[in-house]
């Protein structure tokens, strides 16, 4: 066992991934065994989800879970599996009273504005004098 602070905590984060993972790997072999016993649109959508999942959380690499889903999809394909396409509902977004309001309050407001602006007097333009300007270095001579 270890003796040092961190070295414990180590180990029990290490303990608690561990089974995080073999969860997750034994979730992706049930739903796999479903799939192979009956080829369905709904188990291969389980598999396909299982497998997202675990590459979400870095378990399996992308081309791995690429190569897997696309041996799932020729499986499928040869089984007569017909893909349900689900269609995402769109969301309008919730009007408010205040964006209802907003437009009609701004052209007056621009307006006012721009007439503070043009009432101001232009700045008086600074000068610069030669005294401000560095003295040019003087050549050295080369021996």
């Amino acid at each position: 066992m270890p003796i040092i602070k961190s070295a414990i905590k180590r180990a029990k984060q290490t303990i608690k991934r561990r089974e995080r993972n073999v969860g997750i790997k034994h979730d992706i072999k049930t739903a796999l065994k479903a799939f192979n016993a009956k080829p369905t649109a709904e188990t291969l959508s389980a598999v396909h989800s299982e497998i997202d999942t675990a590459v979400k959380k870095n378990l399996i690499k992308k081309n791995t879970a690429a190569r897997r889903k696309s041996q799932l999809a020729k499986v499928a394909k040869e089984a007569g599996v017909k893909l349900a396409v689900a269609k995402k509902p769109v969301a309008k977004a919730p009007v408010t009273k205040a964006a209802v309001a907003k437009p009609a309050a701004k052209p007056i407001a621009k307006k006012a504005a721009t007439a503070k602006v043009a009432a101001k007097p232009a700045a008086k333009p600074v000068a610069k004098t030669a005294a401000k300007k560095a003295p040019a270095k003087k050549p050295t001579a080369k021996k």
